[in-house]
């Protein structure tokens, strides 16, 4: 009988998360873009270079934005608040 060592999986290769902050820092621009796109929109069509298909379209993505924000940032404070009331 032979016996042969068994051999260890190679790791898996993942890229660590971002830091917090910095992910936290990217949602606020990724929300002022869209912002910013909106009132891009809106201008554009108040000058009669844009349709108002197009500035409809962005107004209600940078609504969007804002709803996924607060409920983050809510959801995030009911963590937060959860973790400060636990007894240690």
């Amino acid at each position: 009988m032979r016996v042969e060592a068994l051999l260890r999986d190679a790791a898996i290769a993942t890229a660590p998360p971002p830091a917090l902050p910095g992910a936290f820092a990217q949602a606020l621009d990724g929300v002022n873009d869209a912002l910013t796109g909106a009132s891009r929109a809106e201008d554009a069509f108040a000058a009669g270079r844009g349709s108002l298909q197009d500035a409809a379209y962005e107004r209600a993505r940078a609504d969007i934005a804002i709803s996924v924000a607060t409920a983050v940032a809510g959801r995030t404070a009911q963590v937060v608040q959860s973790l400060l009331s636990m007894q240690v």
